[in-house]
């Protein structure tokens, strides 16, 4: 396997590093006129050595079988750099890169970047005192700098106490055997975990080749033995989800109270004494991991967003609710990219305990890469141009706030506001976005008024869309069916492949929700579309709308003024965007505005005439668009057999 030997590669760089003095040169390098037969040979020489020190968890029979190019080119590539104290992990990098999704992504094992980690410890901080443990360790990301971390907690204390470097390192290897643990499901990773913490700090026992979420009895003896229920400090994990990876199994399912089906009653959810055939595992592992920990024990745990504010994911939340929430970070969409696609939020809490007044939040629109896992930079309003000398790192700057106490990516909010609302993601509650849009607004003329008080006020009606057809019928008639991608430029794009019959387009249209010219489309559910509008034109009023298009009327002779090309021009108004990134929400891979569209603020001119000379712009551009569609209407009524 290919990932193997370039991991085997890696573990002697790492090796060399740990084991070569600061007034020695380097075994791991690659000259540039050295013969490759060399390099491979001082290269595998040192692999023998790593074997030889770690043969409880390397086995005898490994070796590097890679051609002596190959091995060249590797060296050469890396011998520039101290992975030891790399920003990035470079085993978690070597999985992602040489696995593939066949080998692990099938299972959700993707790895958290490192800069995540790095945060998610600092805000914990493990003391040298604490039992630490990862239940889903992967090739130990989470443990290696939970250890960096108290390492570093050992010096700080050496240098105070006066201790002998002997007595340091003494204390940093007692602090790796006892008090790191891992759990990994998976043979190949755990064994990769076992050397890694082996090469970095004498971990290797405490990690295990075992399924957390199994029943513990069944565990096998060594497992057991070093790890027990109600005896952790700190738990840290990233657990393996997506929509194809199932726990099942009945007596491992009965030992969860969240495999339990909930019913609602009245703001709660009651268990029905039922219970699920199948559970998604990063739920299961919200469970399993409080298992492990002490009371009064912190969890840090990445879960998808769905579960901070989704109506069906309530159950789970108010699971987590009996704890103290601590921390919750919205980690950016792109934190899993190109891997996973995603949105993630991390939370961590404090088992069994009271929750705290507030709770801390921490928003990162951007961790370094974009979705393609390519680096980006941040954009430099002054010089109009990219800053290639910033990567865009928000979780970097968090790390430097809650340090120094800075109040920008971080802040808090009260619990009971918080919990009253049942949404738990931060983006939502960011004043920093909304601050920028009342700046503006205030400096443009603007007066912000929301979309409910223009409902209260009786100024716009709503409703939602028809619904979908049955999907044998699309493409069979001559009624629109109109889906997100076809709300396009103020206008509605009729797909002829999705158009059906007249029958089903009644009988899915209903009787009480017909459109009428003027109306304001508004998509509210879908990739990348949120907030796309479009206007109602004579020949948009026989389509079928799919749910996630929302329909805005305007009501004649409104106290605001307002007119259908108002709300159009509103509606798409740059400030109204702007507040969008706070409301839309994921829901599972989809982003979601619910019923949040009606908490965006419209930015009403304050001056009438400069506000009623865009409108009429806007006017004139629509009639001429209406213009155009009728003499296209024209054509195909003289010429037939037209499917545009």
């Amino acid at each position: 396997m290919l990932a193997q030997q370039l991991i085997n590669v890696i573990f002697c760089k790492i090796y060399d590093e740990r084991f070569t003095r600061k007034d020695e040169m380097v075994t791991f390098r690659a000259g540039v006129d050295e013969d490759s037969e060399d390099i491979a040979e001082r290269i595998k020489k040192i692999f023998e050595n790593v074997k030889a020190k770690y043969s409880e968890v390397i086995d005898f029979s490994d070796k590097i079988d890679l051609d002596n190019k190959s091995i060249t080119y590797i060296v050469g590539e890396l011998q520039n750099y101290c992975l030891t104290s790399s920003e990035r992990d470079v085993i978690a990098d070597a999985f992602e890169t040489f696995i593939g999704y066949a080998l692990k992504g099938g299972q959700g094992q993707f790895f958290t970047p490192r800069n995540v980690v790095n945060l998610m410890v600092e805000i914990i901080k493990p003391r040298p005192d604490q039992l630490v443990i990862d239940p889903a360790c992967g090739s130990g990301g989470f443990l290696v700098e939970s250890l960096k971390y108290i390492w570093d907690c050992l010096e700080n204390q050496a240098k105070e106490y006066d201790w002998s470097e002997l007595a340091l390192q003494e204390e940093k290897q007692a602090a790796a055997i006892k008090n790191i643990r891992g759990i990994e499901k998976d043979a190949f990773l755990s064994k990769v975990a076992k050397a890694y913490m082996a090469i970095i700090g004498d971990g290797k026992g405490g990690i295990f080749c075992e399924d957390s979420l199994e029943v513990r009895n069944n565990w096998k003896g060594t497992t057991a033995q070093g790890i027990e229920f109600g005896k952790f400090d700190v738990l840290l994990t990233n657990p393996p989800f997506g929509k194809d990876i199932k726990v099942v199994g009945e007596e491992k399912l009965a030992q969860y109270e969240l495999a339990n089906k909930w019913k609602k009653e009245g703001d709660k959810y009651v268990k029905t004494g039922k219970r699920h055939t199948e559970m998604r595992p990063e739920i299961l592992f919200i469970e399993r991991s409080l298992d492990f920990l002490k009371d009064g024990g912190i969890m840090g745990i990445i879960l998808p967003e769905t579960y901070f504010h989704a109506p069906s994911a309530r159950p789970i939340m108010q699971y987590m609710e009996r704890h103290n929430i601590k921390w919750v970070i919205d980690l950016p969409h792109n934190t899993f990219r190109p891997n996973n696609n995603a949105k993630c939020i991390a939370i961590i809490l404090q088992k069994g305990k009271t929750q705290d007044k507030s709770i801390n939040f921490a928003v990162a629109e951007e961790m370094g890469h974009d979705h393609q896992g390519k680096e980006i930079y941040r954009w430099d309003p002054v010089t109009q141009k990219i800053d290639r000398e910033q990567l865009w790192d928000d979780v970097r700057l968090i790390m430097e706030e809650i340090k120094s106490n800075r109040k920008n990516y971080i802040f808090s909010v009260e619990a009971g506001r918080v919990k009253k609302g049942n949404i738990f993601v931060p983006r939502y509650y960011w004043q920093t976005r909304d601050d920028e849009v009342e700046k503006i607004a205030k400096k443009k003329g603007f007066n912000l008024v929301s979309v409910k008080e223009l409902i209260d006020k009786e100024a716009v009606q709503f409703f939602d869309g028809h619904g979908s057809p049955p999907a044998e019928y699309k493409g069979r008639g001559e009624f629109p069916y109109i889906r997100v991608k076809d709300i396009v430029n103020w206008e509605i794009y009729k797909d002829p492949t999705s158009s059906i019959p007249e029958n089903i387009y009644r009988s899915v249209k209903g009787g009480n929700k017909n459109l009428r010219v003027g109306d304001i489309l508004y998509v509210r559910r879908g990739s990348y579309r949120i907030g796309s509008v479009a206007m109602v034109s004579p020949y948009d009023v026989d389509v079928l709308l799919t749910r996630e298009i929302l329909v805005l009327r305007v009501k004649k002779d409104n106290e605001y003024g307002l007119t259908p090309h108002y709300l159009l021009y509103l509606l798409s108004h740059r400030l109204v965007a702007m507040q969008a990134f706070n409301k839309v929400l994921i829901e599972t891979t989809l982003p979601n505005i619910a019923g949040r569209w009606q908490e965006l603020r419209l930015p009403f001119f304050k001056d009438f005439a400069a506000g009623d000379a865009i409108v009429k712009q806007i006017e004139g551009v629509i009639k001429a668009k209406w213009s155009a569609t009728k003499k296209l209407h024209a054509v195909k009524k003289e010429y037939g057999e037209l499917v545009t």
